[in-house]
């Protein structure tokens, strides 16, 4: 009798590979530490990122792939930032919106870049689900330079790609990092309520 999906999760998780586990602990601990403001929130997702190599990799989702090398830039870059980016009269970088129209070119930019990158995946290479892997992909580069900028918008990009993601990973047998981008949308609701609160304590 085939193993019901929840039932093969439950498997997956008891038979984890200790390298998938770190990446778990290690990705939520990088969110919660982004939720907070707490420039640990880099370290961590290094870690994430250098171990996601390789099950990506694996997995032959390409855009996922390159996406972590970006990734790995835009942490380094973060945390260089949140460390030396503030005035001489800034404890931290304050969150602060996005101006409306760098938002609407960063969406203009997100559209074109998903169309790309999924063409080009779709004929050169051997890639699965290739616009939406690339949808998902193109989307969490806007997400990361804005959280690296510590604007609140962040966490709405995240929102979309973590409800994509968790459903191709599901889809992809991938339960560990489809469990993780699950929780990640009930982080993401939490950042940015936390992300909107440090907002108006700033501005009262």
């Amino acid at each position: 009798m085939e193993q019901s999906v929840f039932e093969q999760i439950g498997s997956y998780i008891l038979n984890m590979h200790w390298l998938e586990a770190m990446g778990l602990v290690s990705g939520l601990i990088c969110v919660y530490f982004l939720i907070k403001e707490n420039v640990l929130t880099w370290m961590f997702g290094i870690l994430y990122v250098l171990i996601s190599f390789v099950i990506f990799y694996d997995a032959k989702l390409y855009a996922d792939l390159i996406l972590h090398i970006f990734f790995l830039v835009m942490n380094i870059y973060g945390w260089y930032y949140w460390v030396y980016g503030k005035s001489d009269d800034e404890v931290e970088i304050p969150v602060t919106n996005t101006a409306a129209p760098v938002l609407l070119i960063t969406l203009v930019l997100s559209i074109i870049g998903i169309f790309i990158s999924g063409q080009l995946l779709s004929r050169f290479t051997d890639a699965d689900l290739a616009y939406w892997d690339s949808t998902t992909s193109i989307l969490s580069v806007a997400g990361m330079w804005l959280s690296a900028r510590k604007k609140v918008e962040n966490w709405i990009f995240w929102l979309v790609v973590n409800i994509l993601a968790t459903g191709i990973y599901i889809y992809k047998e991938l339960y560990f990092y489809a469990i993780l981008y699950f929780i990640y949308i009930f982080l993401a609701i939490a950042g940015y309520r936390a992300w909107k609160r440090s907002m108006l304590v700033l501005k009262s």
